[in-house]
């Protein structure tokens, strides 16, 4: 009998973001197996927001409502993503071993499963983005709780490309980062990049036959399969009506701020939203696409009434390991930005 290295958990063909979601979240916040887990899922068109983002700030809103698309924020840093049934989400979840930020490892059985199906030049490039000849088709991002983690990505199958620039706002910063080309032509569907025998595939029959890659198996009976009990999908469904179908999860009440902030870092957008009286920070709400697998909530909580200047603000950056919560951002370009709304690079 061979060795099982690694289950598939199917998704009943569910297409609402907030559900599948919710399933990822379940799989990593409660252990049901020893063994690392596959799970994919494709959603109706949505936008699935990064942990830290400010929401409001991220999405064309009328558009969104014009079209029915959903917002749903996930547990994991980064920017803004656009979803439709053109577009495949993949999930590895297992163990916190120490391996976050490894994306060249998580990676790695996608990009060798498209490499036979034809994709032969599609590869890691940068820290977490997956390009053929020069075109991201897959974005990932990673996050770890209680000693469980996961390591998620999308792979653009056939989405309606137009899309992404409808439903999502640009900021200048993001612009000019990026030059002037539009987003239709920095990413691409990986589809015209298979051979010509799998180009006339659905989504759902890519899948499929992407599943049998990783696994190196030959048919679905053959890939090992953890099948969630009725009172694990009850959990699931409790854990989506809590927090990815709650308006304050995905979009978040805030107060009026007196001082809004912003800088793009190279790791990162981060917005500060605060509110200062008699030189005491009050409120304040930290957004961005930054790469943090602490919680952000903590930080803002140790902020609220300190002084509002340089050096009690420093002390507080340098108290906490601020790479938990930012990624690569040193202490002292965040809090120039913080007391001075300016950080010159």
């Amino acid at each position: 009998m061979r060795k099982i290295i690694m289950y598939f958990i199917d998704n009943k063909e569910i297409t609402d973001a907030g559900i599948n979601i919710a399933l990822e979240t379940y799989l990593v916040e409660n252990r049901l197996v020893n063994e690392p887990i596959l799970l994919f899922y494709i959603n109706s068109p949505s936008i699935i927001i990064g942990r830290n983002q400010n929401t409001i700030a991220e999405v064309n809103q009328p558009y969104l409502d014009e079209k029915n698309i959903r917002v749903v924020r996930r547990m994991s840093g980064g920017g803004a993503v656009y979803h439709d049934l053109g577009n495949l989400s993949f999930c590895f979840i297992k163990d916190d071993d120490g391996s976050i930020g490894d994306f060249a490892g998580f990676t790695r059985p996608v990009i060798e499963a498209l490499h036979q199906l034809g994709a032969k030049n599609a590869k890691l490039e940068g820290r977490n983005d997956l390009l053929i000849d020069g075109k991201k088709f897959s974005g990932n991002a990673m996050y770890a709780k209680g000693g469980r983690m996961t390591a998620h990505g999308t792979i653009l199958f056939d989405s309606d490309l137009e899309e992404v620039s409808k439903a999502l706002k640009s900021r200048k910063e993001k612009i000019e980062s990026k030059g002037i080309r539009s987003i239709r032509k920095r990413v691409t569907n990986i589809k015209p990049y298979l051979s010509l025998e799998y180009q006339h595939l659905t989504t759902r029959q890519f899948r499929d036959i992407l599943l049998l890659k990783i696994f190196n198996v030959t048919s679905r009976e053959q890939v090992p399969e953890y099948r969630l009990t009725e009172e694990d999908w009850q959990k699931v469904y409790a854990l989506r009506e809590q927090r990815f179908a709650n308006w304050d999860w995905n979009y978040g009440r805030s107060p009026q701020f007196t001082l809004e902030y912003y800088h793009k870092f190279p790791a990162g957008l981060v917005e500060y939203k605060l509110n200062v009286e008699q030189g005491k920070i009050q409120n304040i709400r930290i957004f961005g696409d930054f790469f943090g697998l602490a919680e952000i909530a903590e930080l803002e909580k140790a902020l609220i009434g300190i002084k509002y200047e340089k050096q009690a603000i420093s002390q507080i950056f340098n108290h906490f390991n601020i790479k938990q919560y930012f990624g690569n951002i040193e202490p002292e370009a965040l809090t120039e930005l913080l007391v001075n709304g300016i950080y010159e690079e």
